[in-house]
């Protein structure tokens, strides 16, 4: 095809996506099958979206693994859930010393967003006392936005971590309606949809996002898309399975460094305004392909993930560099 008609053909889906209409279902697969001697246009139409919303802007986020490995979902892709033998740290939540220690960490790698997250289905009322007192010092003494992701929300639970300064709860849709009971059976779609609509109720920031690479079709990610854009979620975090030896998909592929790319552009055009965040995985699957990334997503997490390790922060500040872009700080 005469590269003057692929660049219009990719141009007219980013005019769609400022213009605020959605692309159409057969619009998001082509995007997703694109050939990848495309790509580069692709990204630069995702690139006008991109920089219309959040020029070269790049958010950083950083995660503390509060508490691990006792977590009685059967998620297939987690370490840390009943169902995995991979040999993960185990401990109940950490005290609070230890999540401000973590918080500092977070500033100290340029990090506007720090995230509390702990494994389990959803937290004791003990449990969510602790993380209230320790946000509530958090926000007394460290310019930080507060993020926290502690399973489904029950009673006034989402009220308490608004009240305490609590900016975003995330909780991730992870995949498809369709493709969900693959995934998990201890709870259901539908319960994920519930929580985030409880967290907008109370005033918090909503971020729900999704995990390439757990069988899921080209519809499938795009029906995914189009959730979140429904949800009408702030920000999307956008992992890529790293599968991790114990787990039941141990032996799923690697998504390919391309195709990673393709998500990230089709994610951005169906959610042009919103925070995309290149998440979990990213090390390992779009490799060095990395930079590249960031002409769809705005925001990075940054350091290590739950229970895998990410590259070192110093090698992420670089990227930004010499990509010509900007950290920017204490905003999710």
């Amino acid at each position: 095809m005469n590269t003057i008609i692929v660049d219009l053909k990719w141009q007219s889906l980013a005019h769609k996506a400022l213009q605020g209409e959605c692309i159409t279902l057969e619009e998001g697969i082509a995007v997703l099958e694109a050939d990848n001697d495309e790509v580069l246009l692709l990204l630069q139409a995702a690139f006008q979206v991109r920089k219309h919303f959040y020029g070269k802007k790049v958010k950083l986020n950083m995660i503390i693994n509060a508490k691990s490995g006792l977590c009685p979902e059967d998620c297939g892709y987690c370490s840390q859930s009943i169902v995995s033998t991979a040999p993960v740290a185990k401990y109940t939540l950490l005290d609070k010393d230890t999540l401000l220690a973590g918080a500092r960490e977070a500033l100290a790698r340029k990090a506007g967003t720090y995230c509390i997250v702990a494994a389990g289905k959803g937290p004791t009322d003990k449990e969510l006392d602790q993380v209230v007192d320790a946000v509530k010092e958090i926000r007394e003494t460290m310019p930080l936005k507060i993020c926290a992701c502690l399973g489904i929300l029950k009673g006034n639970q989402a009220e308490r971590l608004a009240e305490a300064g609590v900016h975003r709860y995330n909780h991730n849709l992870n995949t498809s309606k369709a493709n969900y009971a693959t995934i998990t059976t201890t709870h259901t779609y539908d319960q994920r949809v519930e929580t985030v609509d409880q967290v907008k109720s109370q005033g918090m920031s909503p971020c729900s996002g999704v995990i390439i690479g757990m069988g899921e079709t080209h519809q499938e990610i795009v029906e995914m898309a189009y959730a979140l854009r429904e949800l009408n979620v702030d920000s999307i975090p956008i992992n890529f399975l790293n599968a991790i030896p114990g787990t039941p998909l141990e032996h799923a592929g690697r998504t390919p460094s391309m195709k990673a790319l393709k998500v990230l552009a089709l994610f951005r055009f169906i959610c042009p305004s919103k925070e995309i965040r290149v998440a979990g995985g990213r090390e390992v699957n779009l490799r060095t392909l990395q930079p590249l990334s960031l002409y769809a997503a705005n925001s990075l997490f940054v350091g290590d993930y739950l229970t895998t390790a990410g590259q070192d922060v110093t090698a992420d500040h670089q990227i930004i560099e010499d990509l010509g872009f900007e950290i920017e700080l204490n905003a999710l």
